[in-house]
This record gives structure tokens, C-alpha cells and sequence, in this order.
């Protein structure tokens, strides 16, 4: 019994797209393996240390995980806008890049292209949040299953540069009253529930989410992507 050729040619096109589907999936779980347990060049958190000697063995062990977080989170995105939320963490990615043909290796296997670094990056202000610090903190909240509009704590490249004390570091409240309780003692602290919500995607804003109220009290504003 002979099969029609346009269901034929239907049941074809069907299977290659599943083949295509597994072999996509594959190759995803084959690099976030990759990430998982590649090993860092050991001269990376001595370099690390230098620039900021108070951090311990632990706390040195915490950037380089937050590190391997990251690039998980920019395989997620892929050639999207992807800030860097963390100070200590943009300084050992920064460091890596110098063992030249281990980064290119590196990036190769678990990106499958070659990831430029950009500057650290914050929020335009305390309040103000740009595309690629939104999109970093939307997928670091949905790799730790946090809500991004009313998560119950920071993720942890969001909280890392205040947990360690870094100098220079960038630091991230939940409520969007600090920003403003921090700007007048000289402290810049951004609004980090803020950073999921905005204007535009129909989020509507989260004004009661965040604790920003409705008029922008707080310093709470909007920006969207």
C-alpha cells in the first residue's frame, strides 16, 4: 500500500524537524555540561585577590561560580544584549580573557562563538533600567526559579558585589525606597526589583509590586526595553 506523496513528504518534513529539534537539544545540554565543569585557569582568583585582598578562599570561589552563571546566562541569550551585573565577576571574566587560547577554547565549547567582554555594567541611574541589565536579571531570575517583578531576594550576580563588600561594586536593593534613603548619604544603591518591571512588553509597570508607588515616589520610574 503505497502512501500519498504529500503525506509522505509531510511525514519527512515532521521527522527532520524533530531530528533537527534533538540535535539542537543535544548540543544545548552538551555546552551547558561544558560550563558546568570546565576548570578555570587557577591564576584568575589570584588575580582577582590582588585587586581586592579582604576576599577570602570562599568568597573567591563564590565569584568564579557567579562567573560560570554568567555564561550560562549568555548562552540563553545568545547575540542578545546581556549586561554585567557585578563588578568582582566583570574582573575575573576580564582576567580570563587573558589566558588567550583557554577563553577562545572555552567559548568555542560553550557558546559556540566568541563572547566579547564589555564593561561592567549597572543601571543608568538608580532607577533606570537599559535592555542588557534587564535581560541579565530576567534570566538570572528564572535560572534561580525567582520572579522577576517580585522575587523574594536579589539573584546572585545582582547581590555579590554588597555580600562581598567590593569597593567599586555596584549594589542592588529589593525595595525601591533604599535608592533614594541611599543617594542622600552619597551611596548609589539601584532599584533591583525595578530592573523587571518597566513600560514597555506590556508589563504595565509594577508600581504595587515593587513598592514604587504609582507617581514614581521612591524615585521608582519607568524605561522599558
Amino acid at each position: 500500500m503505497s502512501i500519498h506523496p504529500i503525506i509522505a513528504a509531510a511525514i519527512g518534513g515532521a521527522l527532520l524537524l524533530v531530528t533537527l529539534a534533538a540535535l539542537r537539544w543535544r548540543r544545548l545540554k552538551s555546552r551547558r555540561q561544558f560550563i558546568d565543569t570546565y576548570a578555570f585557569p587557577p591564576g584568575i582568583t589570584a588575580r582577582v585577590q590582588k585587586r581586592y585582598p579582604h576576599l577570602s578562599e570562599a568568597d573567591l570561589t563564590e565569584v568564579m561560580a557567579a562567573l560560570r552563571q554568567y555564561f550560562h546566562l549568555a548562552l540563553q541569550a545568545r547575540k542578545r544584549p546581556l549586561s554585567m551585573p557585578s563588578q568582582a565577576v566583570d574582573m575575573a571574566w576580564h582576567e580570563f580573557i587573558l589566558f588567550t587560547r583557554n577563553y577562545e577554547h572555552f567559548c568555542r565549547r560553550a557558546l559556540g562563538r566568541y563572547l566579547h567582554h564589555t564593561p561592567a555594567e549597572a543601571m543608568r541611574s538608580p532607577t533606570e533600567a537599559q535592555e542588557g541589565i534587564r535581560r541579565a536579571w530576567r534570566l538570572a531570575c528564572a535560572q534561580e526559579n525567582l520572579s522577576p517583578r517580585t522575587p523574594p531576594r536579589l539573584p546572585r550576580l545582582f547581590a555579590l558585589d554588597d555580600r562581598l563588600q567590593i569597593p567599586d561594586g555596584f549594589r542592588y536593593a529589593l525595595n525601591c525606597m533604599a535608592p533614594a534613603a541611599a543617594a542622600a548619604g552619597g551611596t548609589v544603591i539601584y532599584c533591583g526589583s525595578h530592573i523587571g518591571c518597566g513600560s514597555g512588553g506590556g508589563d504595565g509597570g509594577c508600581a504595587s509590586d515593587s513598592g514604587c508607588s504609582g507617581d514614581g515616589g521612591g524615585g521608582c520610574g519607568g524605561g522599558g526595553d
